[in-house]
């Protein structure tokens, strides 16, 4: 049990969460190395979301709402985090969800399918192609999600997936903690925030904005300026960390 005054309780939380959905074959133990990781880069940001990050919030609602197709694909970390979370933003934006796992097995889709399922979200079926270049299982998709999909987002990314999506000339959204990483660096736009504060803020713009300012948005950033900013933003709370 952890104490509720525990000054890390929600960290932990979720560490025991995630710990439990790998035993129920969920999340595979490499997700929780990288949710390890994630975890790192966000004492770096502060915990908290920054304007940079709420800014890349805004973009992403202003992407998937001018979208054609817009598809959220979903892992098992992604799953386990924050399955109400993408109920909600599937809401209101009104993009698909696909299940797309790198530890993939049929077993694994129908956990993780029927855990959103139990969330509320509406999730793809059928038979999936490889249709990525990729020599792995996450090439595996469907023709009518991912497959033809103008825009994707993508929380939890392969950096080699998101390379392979941005060759099909789709519009990649990466949610990311590390600034530095070949996905955030590979998306069309990334958002340097964690998962279950992202999802949230997205939801909210998707809600908020109109037709014409959702258009203008989404012609009117340059990713590698927010990532300047989120490792400037580091930068400097690293140079106060002991004031």
């Amino acid at each position: 049990m952890i104490p509720g005054d525990h000054p890390r309780h929600r960290s932990l939380a979720t560490r025991e969460h995630l710990a439990r959905c790998a035993r129920e074959g969920i999340v595979v133990l490499e997700g929780l190395t990288a949710h390890g990781r994630g975890e790192a880069f966000d004492y770096l940001i502060g915990e908290e979301t920054s304007p940079a990050a709420l800014r890349a919030e805004r973009i992403a609602a202003a992407l998937l709402l001018s979208a054609t197709h817009p598809v959220i694909s979903v892992n098992g970390n992604t799953a386990a985090l924050a399955a109400g979370l993408v109920a909600d933003l599937q809401d209101a934006s009104g993009a698909a969800v696909e299940v797309n796992l790198f530890h993939r097995s049929a077993g694994r889709v129908e956990r993780v399918t029927r855990l959103l399922e139990d969330h509320g979200v509406r999730v793809l079926s059928g038979v999936p192609e490889r249709l990525l270049p990729l020599s792995h299982d996450r090439a595996l998709c469907l023709k009518e999600g991912i497959g033809t999909a103008d825009v994707v987002l993508v929380p939890l990314e392969d950096g080699d997936r998101c390379q392979a999506l941005r060759a099909m000339k789709k519009t990649v959204i990466a949610i990311d903690l590390n600034p530095l990483s070949r996905t955030a660096r590979s998306a069309d736009l990334t958002i340097v925030d964690e998962l279950t504060r992202a999802l949230p803020a997205i939801a909210r713009f998707c809600r908020e904005l109109g037709r014409e300012e959702s258009r203008a948005l989404s012609l009117g950033f340059d990713n590698r300026d927010l990532l300047r900013e989120a490792i400037r933003d580091i930068i400097r709370r690293l140079e106060h960390a002991l004031d």
